[in-house]
């Protein structure tokens, strides 16, 4: 009897990047281990979209879309390449007007793309209506996805077969064209059990040979036991990464699922062994002077309690680290299970997994919502659709009051028609303004990146990756260019450091200033100080000026939130301490109110 075949998507060059470096991967560095996949055998991959949108501009220098054409040519006409959406956000964290969604999938088709994966963090059907049909208008496959995870002990109400047989029923009967559908768990919380159960319920619901598939991350350690009993239980296709992007964070390694099935009647893509191994020493050689975070190759049993995605765990470790809060970590992890608690279940995955986690950092940094980070607080509000159960009353008041929003139960397509902000024609206007060339492509690369992708289509984007050559010299302890808090007598101190004869900067966070200070607060002054770490975004109020209470005086980015410092109190702006880009910590004084 032959062995039924698995069908295999090599997630390694999308979200083994995302999970392991924070999807900082240039291609340049990684396109030679494309060329060795193609020569072992592997047909399908995952080569854009999720976040390998967003942080080719935001980190890279580079441009999606000439990364996809790229790896088109190198792999060949024939090959499955597959992206990756999240419904009406497309490869944002905010949502998108129809005009954009549109865009998204002609952009994506026009590049290389064969099939996309789209899905809702919410598994609000809603969102994924408009976005599957532009799909396939555009002549791309659409595998439409339910979102998985397990929910903290005690909750109930969502994330159980019966939710998502009920979730599946619903796309069933929208209508939505798809060509195959996956069951997507970001976080690898979904017991085996459970995997199995929706399989099985599944392979009896969707007609007959119709494609099912199982995504998941070894992030809580039972990914090979999920991918077992979802072969057992009649799945027709799994992801896997190459070392060292598998494991950890990321999805099992090939060799290991090709080792976990001897002896089954599963034949795995066609992969052969041998040629698997050379592939893999090719991945880790083009890779072999990237930094590889510790947290991306642990397995934390304490996941299942505070969900968190393994290709956001990276991303939000390696902001910490650019911000000098990794510390915070464990505390932030632990402070989840709560927002996820009284969020209403979105699925931990991205934007809702942003959502989860900058509210958590919100809770451990300022205390517990004290202050609601505007996706979470927008989501339980209603603005990216229906969530799985109502969200708490009191935190959605919270937010409410808060981001100064009424809660909504309006459609998102309407919401984001209505928003001038959210239209082509604004960010084309946009392009005009900077005297750039509005082609389809800036003007997607604009709108699904703000002010950052203005940015990079002005020349002006920087590259910032966590490259070993690059780093401090541990051995001699040497610092290298770069922001760093150091602490002198109990008192921190934000420190800039660049090559040249140029003077380092010195910034008090607690305390007086020396070298460069800032002006001191005096008498009925009012210093007003950043509450978390990031970069000065946008500088809105000028010295001289009169603010009334509540006015923003500057926006902060952090941790990809945008931060308002409001004026406590009205007054007259005394100085602006920081400048456009700067690189602040938390508690440093940014602004003086006279």
């Amino acid at each position: 009897m032959a062995k039924k075949f698995i069908d295999i998507m090599d997630t390694t060059f999308r979200d083994g990047f995302q999970s392991v470096f924070g999807g900082r991967v240039l291609m340049d560095d990684f396109f030679p281990a494309v060329e060795a996949a193609k020569h072992a055998g592997i047909t399908h991959f995952e080569f854009g979209g999720g976040a390998r949108f967003q942080s080719l501009y935001f980190y890279l220098n580079e441009d999606a879309f000439t990364m996809m054409d790229r790896f088109r040519e190198i792999v060949g006409p024939e090959a499955n390449l597959q992206t990756l959406a999240r419904g009406v956000s497309t490869v944002m964290l905010d949502t998108g007007s129809k005009d954009l969604i549109d865009l998204h999938a002609k952009m994506f088709k026009k590049h290389g793309t064969t099939t996309i994966r789209n899905f809702d963090a919410l598994n609000d059907v809603e969102n994924l209506k408009y976005s599957g049909e532009r799909i396939v208008h555009h002549g791309l496959k659409h595998e439409v996805v339910v979102t998985m995870m397990d929910l903290p002990p005690g909750c109930h109400g969502a994330h159980d077969v019966a939710f998502y047989e009920k979730t599946l029923r619903d796309i069933l009967d929208s209508g939505i064209p798809y060509s195959s559908i996956c069951f997507k768990d970001a976080s690898g919380t979904s017991s085996p059990k459970k995997v199995y159960d929706t399989v099985k319920m599944a392979r009896k619901l969707v007609p007959e040979g119709t494609h099912l598939r199982l995504h998941t991350h070894e992030t809580a350690g039972v990914s090979v036991a999920a991918y077992l009993a979802a072969l057992d239980a009649g799945i027709d296709g799994i992801d896997m990464a190459a070392s060292p992007v598998s494991g950890g964070t990321s999805q099992p390694d090939i060799l290991t699922m090709l080792h976990a099935t001897k002896g089954m009647d599963y034949d795995l893509g066609g992969l052969e062994l041998d040629k698997i191994l050379k592939y893999e020493k090719v991945v880790a050689s083009c890779l072999e002077d990237y930094f590889m975070p510790p947290e991306a190759t642990m397995v934390s049993p304490l996941i299942p309690f505070s969900p968190m995605p393994g290709g956001a765990l990276t991303a939000n470790t390696q902001m910490m680290r650019d911000n000098n809060i990794l510390e915070r970590f464990p505390d932030v992890i632990d402070a989840m299970r709560e927002v996820v608690e009284k969020g209403g279940y979105g699925t931990s995955v991205t934007p809702v997994s942003q959502f989860y986690f900058q509210q958590a950092l919100n809770n451990v940094m300022q205390g517990p919502w004290n202050a609601i980070a505007p996706g979470y607080g927008k989501m339980v509000l209603g603005y990216f659709g229906k969530t799985p159960v109502a969200p708490d009353p009191e935190i959605v008041k919270i937010a409410s009051e808060k981001l100064n929003l009424e809660p909504t139960t309006k459609k998102v397509l309407e919401l984001t028609d209505a928003d001038e902000t959210k239209s082509l024609a604004y960010w084309s206007d946009k392009l005009k303004e900077e005297d750039i060339e509005t082609t389809d492509e800036n003007i997607f690369i604009a709108a699904a990146c703000g002010e950052k992708g203005i940015t990079f289509l002005k020349g002006e984007a920087k590259v910032n990756v966590r490259k070993k050559s690059n780093m401090p010299n541990e051995e001699g302890n040497n610092m290298g260019n770069g922001n760093y808090t150091v602490v002198v007598d109990g008192q921190k101190f934000s420190v800039q450091v660049a090559e040249g004869d140029a003077d380092i900067q010195v910034t008090a966070v607690n305390g007086e200033s020396t070298e460069t200070a800032a002006p001191k607060a005096s008498g009925t002054d009012m210093s007003i100080k950043a509450l978390l770490p990031g970069s000065v975004w946008k500088i809105v109020a000028n010295p001289g000026q009169s603010v009334k209470e509540g006015d923003v005086i500057m926006i902060i980015e952090s941790m990809k939130m945008e931060i308002d410092v409001p004026a406590p109190r009205g007054g007259v702006i005394k100085s602006i301490n920081v400048a456009t880009n700067d690189k602040i910590v938390e508690g440093q004084i940014v602004a003086v109110l006279g």
